[in-house]
């Protein structure tokens, strides 16, 4: 925890102690009035305030695929609840099937122990995001400055729940499994990266000889360039969920068997995986690299599993250029960002990290040494694209790269049968405005912005923006018509 700073005035909110002595650097927000006070506060502590256009650009980049949020939220005032006050909303009971947990503090005196506890439930176990409602008549309620101190105090002194402890017999069986395996695969994503298990995943990887596949939120854990990387070997191994298929037929093999380890004792009931492992990732790779010391085994390069996932992942042919360049930047390495149906997918298989926690379906800007790359295709771009006057505004160190074919999956691919009746002179659905300028929104704000119609045309805009690290949107041209649409129903993206 941070030390809480003092506040020279006498009066004061403990709301913004709360935060600061609870380790909060940075806030993502779209301040209105009831909250205003908040973030200018929270500026004064120390904390840094990113301002954004509307609550989604806010929360994405916070919230950012189950990373830990904390949603904060000015409401009505209590005395004034169920007669129609001005944006009144049950707005506990409308988040709660989305949060880990929501909580309204009904008093002044309510809030530090509010605010820790929703910020305990954010990082513990699967981190997620948690709601915390602060009604406007408590936040004109004010307390003396030793009064706010000792509250905080009270609130952090509260003790913290512990996690699972892992069984050595689910350890041992684990391990027994995996050396018995005659096509093993090792599998991980957002959990490994959470609990900074990079270091304990490599060593069972290399141990092992396993071959591994990450998830878009486990890449860079280990190098995409690494020998026993059959990233883009979609064929053979494949994202989880409906990514991974559900881990069923025909993607997998019938009698396949899954050792799912998961710091939520929850998942694993729901998945039913033939061994499940509850705890810490970080742990419990020490526990399985400890038990496999014991009695070690490494599958031979020429083992007949590993030679089939090396040479399927040759076949592949990558987004060389964009690609390239961000390899060719020093560590620390770029936060790759990829957003749009089609856009997205192609990231997922080529696009490489080299370096942990490198790789976001949304960026927060919390390590500004790091360049921050966002592949967007032009309908991803469109969800939050006058943010790009929030990039001038801090000066982030952000470089939005749009593939822009015309449309959400491209230009208007209808057949001459589908254009019928008193409309088919519109565009179609899924198209956008042919040629569209993305590139000039940026320089309205004082931003740099690229026109790229060739590869040759690419290479220096990626070279320049990539070493300026400033704000810019290289706006790409694609065949509006080359491809397929990633979003067919059976593949469910």
């Amino acid at each position: 925890m941070a030390d809480c700073p003092r506040n020279p005035h006498r009066w004061q909110h403990p709301r913004r102690q709360s935060f600061a002595c609870c380790g909060v650097t940075h806030v993502f927000g779209f301040v209105g009035i009831p909250v205003k006070s908040l973030a200018n506060r929270a500026i004064s502590l120390g904390i840094r305030f990113l301002a954004f256009h509307n609550e989604q650009s806010a929360g994405y980049p916070a919230s950012a695929n189950t990373w830990p949020m904390v949603m904060i939220s000015g409401s009505c005032d209590q005395n004034d609840a169920g007669r129609g006050d001005f944006q009144e909303l049950h707005q506990i009971e409308a988040v709660k099937p989305f949060s880990k947990l929501s909580v309204k503090a009904k008093d002044i005196n309510d809030i530090p122990n509010c605010v820790v506890q929703v910020i305990d439930w954010a990082v513990s176990g699967r981190p997620g995001e948690c709601y915390l409602d602060l009604p406007s008549d408590v936040l004109h309620q004010t307390v003396t400055e030793s009064e706010a101190e000792s509250l905080v105090t009270a609130a952090q002194s509260k003790p913290i729940a512990k996690g699972n402890q892992v069984l050595n017999s689910e350890i041992e069986g684990a391990a027994e499994l995996l050396r018995k395996a005659e096509r093993p695969l090792i599998v991980f994503g957002k959990g490994v990266a959470h609990a900074r298990a990079e270091n304990e995943l490599r060593k069972l990887v290399e141990t092992t000889g396993i071959p591994f596949l990450p998830t878009p939120m486990g890449k860079g854990l280990l190098p995409d360039t690494h020998e026993l990387a059959p990233s883009a070997a979609r064929s053979l191994a494949i994202w989880l969920n409906w990514l991974l298929h559900f881990g069923e037929p025909p993607k997998w093999s019938k009698d396949v068997k899954f050792i799912l380890e998961d710091i939520c004792k929850g998942e694993i009931e729901l998945r039913k995986p033939h061994l499940g492992l509850v705890g810490d990732a970080k742990k419990v790779l020490e526990l399985i690299n400890k038990e496999i010391k014991d009695d070690p085994f490494c599958l031979a390069k020429n083992h007949p599993w590993v030679e089939a996932i090396s040479k399927k992942a040759k076949e592949n042919t990558p987004m060389r250029i964009i690609r390239d360049a961000i390899l060719g930047v020093r560590s620390p390495a770029p936060i790759l960002v990829a957003e749009g149906p089609n856009t997205m997918d192609v990231g997922r298989a080529v696009l490489i990290q080299t370096e942990p926690r490198t790789r976001l379906d949304a960026a927060a800007v919390a390590e500004p040494d790091r360049l921050i790359v966002a592949v967007e295709g032009d309908s991803g771009f469109g969800f939050s694209a006058m943010e790009v006057e929030t990039l001038v505004s801090y000066q982030l160190p952000v470089v939005v790269i749009v593939f822009n074919n015309g449309g959400v999956y491209g230009g208007d691919r209808r057949s001459p049968e589908e254009k019928t009746g008193p409309f088919k002179g519109d565009p179609a659905p899924t198209s956008f405005v042919p040629g569209a300028a993305y590139h000039i929104l940026i320089e309205a704000f004082g931003g740099k912005g690229y026109l790229v119609e060739t590869p040759d045309e690419l290479k220096p805009a990626l070279a320049e923006s990539f070493s300026a690290r400033k704000p810019t949107v290289i706006n790409v041209t694609i065949d509006p018509y080359a491809g397929a649409a990633s979003g067919r129903l059976q593949h469910k993206s």
